[in-house]
């Protein structure tokens, strides 16, 4: 052992996030795994994949013991597509980009104007009917710059322009808005405690809102961008007028801009409140239980930069185990950060695929077995 202070006794935590594009979270555990036993076969290693409220969220709560729920929702562009949500007990994960989300538009197509988060409310009103009493809402990787209008309409809010009809979906749509009416949506959210779960606490509009800021991850361009601000800012001009100053308040609370302002949506219409991502997760997963049974925590994500360090999952995963003073290693597909910047954030050492491929394409489609390689360097290095 050259890097690690790990005893005969070591138990490993992999509580790791997905490789976007490349492996999900409980697939980056399974490799991980598999190459530390091939390096060590005797430690005990305990997988618990992690989400920060974005793409992978429910996964993560099933792998930790949820049960799958799937149905069919409307999709960002309007078809219908297979969305699910977790349940145990009276708890509900829900993740809007199974219903939202930017991986469900075909290759190349964008809709950043016209993508809605119908969908989104069609799977909170199924975790409702499923019985939840507490449901976080995890969002991100989304499709939409809508505001959380769509998400709204199917929980029986009515957006009209003019002429009384409902306004286009999307974004876009919310130019044409006159009239908001909250007034039907569904009462059982009075009862219910939702929770925002989001790894960004951007405002709803402005420069650092959700249209300047992620809008162009979605295909905006410029012009779709002042088109988008102009419009979520018309749109909270109306609430405003139906439900008075509280909706200009949310508008720039922390979260409202999260999943291209569904965050607003869910804080000015549905009573949620906000918290980061990643801590709600781990509560969700169990994480202090199981990390109260670690030596050696193992985490990481796609990539490793400056993004990690604002919120994401393994900057919570390394702050949580830096404070039950347990090590922390990370493994990740690209490494842009420091080794001084990794030790402030709690990580003793980062292993990233590009040490053994410097070819990033082959590094996505060959990232199964590079990782595992690199799970048994970490292994020889902090486990023997």
């Amino acid at each position: 052992m050259t890097d690690g202070a790990v005893t005969e006794a070591a138990h490993v935590l992999v509580a790791a996030d997905k490789f976007k594009g490349s492996l999900t979270a409980v697939q980056v555990a399974e490799r991980v795994t598999a190459g530390i036993l091939r390096v060590v076969p005797d430690v005990r290693v305990e997988a618990l994949p992690v989400a920060d409220g974005g793409d992978g969220t429910v996964a993560a709560a099933v792998a930790a013991g949820f049960e799958r729920r799937e149905l069919r929702v409307t999709g960002p562009l309007g078809e219908p597509v297979t969305a699910a949500f977790a349940l145990r007990g009276t708890t509900a994960v829900v993740e809007m980009a199974e219903a939202s989300g930017l991986q469900l538009l075909p290759d190349g197509v964008f809709a950043p104007l016209a993508a809605t988060t119908h969908g989104s409310g069609e799977l909170l009103r199924a975790a409702l009917d499923a019985g939840a009493r507490t449901i976080v809402f995890g969002v991100g990787g989304s499709a939409t710059t809508d505001g959380g209008a769509g998400m709204l309409t199917a929980l029986g809010a009515r957006f009209l322009d003019g002429d009384g009809r409902p306004v286009g979906p999307g974004g876009g749509g919310l130019r044409d808005l006159v009239t908001a009416d909250l007034s039907g949506l569904d009462p059982r959210f009075a009862e219910v405690d939702l929770v925002l779960a989001s790894d960004v606490d951007n405002p709803l509009t402005g420069p650092k809102g959700a249209p300047a800021v992620f809008a162009p991850q979605k295909g905006a361009t410029e012009q779709d961008v002042e088109v988008l601000d102009a419009a979520l800012t018309h749109y909270v001009a109306v609430l405003e007028k139906a439900i008075g100053p509280r909706a200009a308040e949310a508008a720039a609370s922390p979260g409202a801009g999260g999943a291209g302002g569904i965050g607003y949506g869910a804080l000015v219409g549905l009573g949620a409140s906000f918290r980061p991502g990643i801590e709600l997760m781990l509560d969700i997963l169990g994480f202090t239980d199981a990390l109260g049974r670690a030596t050696l925590v193992i985490t990481g994500e796609g990539s490793l930069d400056e993004q990690t360090l604002h919120g994401k999952a393994p900057a919570g995963v390394a702050a949580a185990a830096r404070a039950a003073d347990v090590d922390v290693v990370a493994v990740c597909g690209r490494l842009a950060l420091p080794p001084e910047a990794l030790g402030r954030a709690g990580i003793r050492r980062a292993y990233a695929l590009t040490d053994l491929e410097p070819d990033t394409a082959r590094c996505i489609a060959e990232a199964g077995p590079l990782l595992e390689r690199l799970a048994s360097r970490l292994a020889e290095d902090f486990l023997r």
